[in-house]
């Protein structure tokens, strides 16, 4: 099992982004959940989206794979357990790897694949390398995303719905994003 998180590397982000811990916390509860930054077998938690998978392979494999490759965005297709959710992944992989990778959200703070740019990496692959190491690496790689989106003043003044609209894409509020973050954040120690 990977070593999770401890209050420090929490401390040292918030000081990093100038918020307060509570709302990176908020982040990482609503993006991963109890379950952390991965899996029981050590590989990171992932999501993978089949409408992402889609617009990177220009819709080439809707037809024989219609689980993975679809045109717009629904949940009807997530796996119901991790493991579930590894299968898509692989059964993408197998099919365009690099398109797969990009299609899929990882680790604790459950970023894109196809953000690889944004946080340093050269290629997609680097970025999951790295996402693999620790849920440590998984906040660094968290905090270069929040800096280099400029996402730090949304964190810092709790606008959730601007936040979620970001981090999660336009249709964050089907989900309750901003709701379940403002929810977390308070949960973890926040101050309104």
């Amino acid at each position: 099992m990977k070593e999770p998180l401890a209050d420090l590397d929490f401390i040292e982000a918030a000081n990093l982004l100038n918020c307060e811990v509570a709302a990176i916390r908020a982040v990482a509860e609503v993006e991963s959940g109890p379950r952390g930054g991965f899996c029981p077998d050590g590989f990171p938690v992932t999501l993978f989206e089949g409408h992402i998978f889609f617009k990177y392979t220009k819709g080439i494999y809707a037809l024989n794979h219609p689980t993975i490759c679809y045109p717009k965005w629904t949940t009807k297709f997530y796996g119901k357990t991790w493991t579930d959710e590894r299968l898509r992944l692989e059964e993408a992989t197998k099919l365009d790897r690099r398109a797969a990778l990009m299609s899929a959200s990882w680790g604790r703070f459950q970023i894109m694949g196809f953000n690889y740019p944004l946080v340093g990496c050269t290629h997609v692959q680097a970025f999951v390398n790295l996402v693999c190491k620790s849920e440590a690496v998984q906040l660094d790689l968290f905090c270069q995303y929040i800096i280099h989106e400029c996402l730090d003043d949304e964190l810092r003044e709790r606008r959730w719905d601007d936040f979620a609209r970001r981090y999660n894409g336009p249709l964050y509020q089907l989900n309750r994003y901003s709701e379940k973050l403002a929810q977390a954040y308070k949960k973890n120690g926040g101050v309104l």
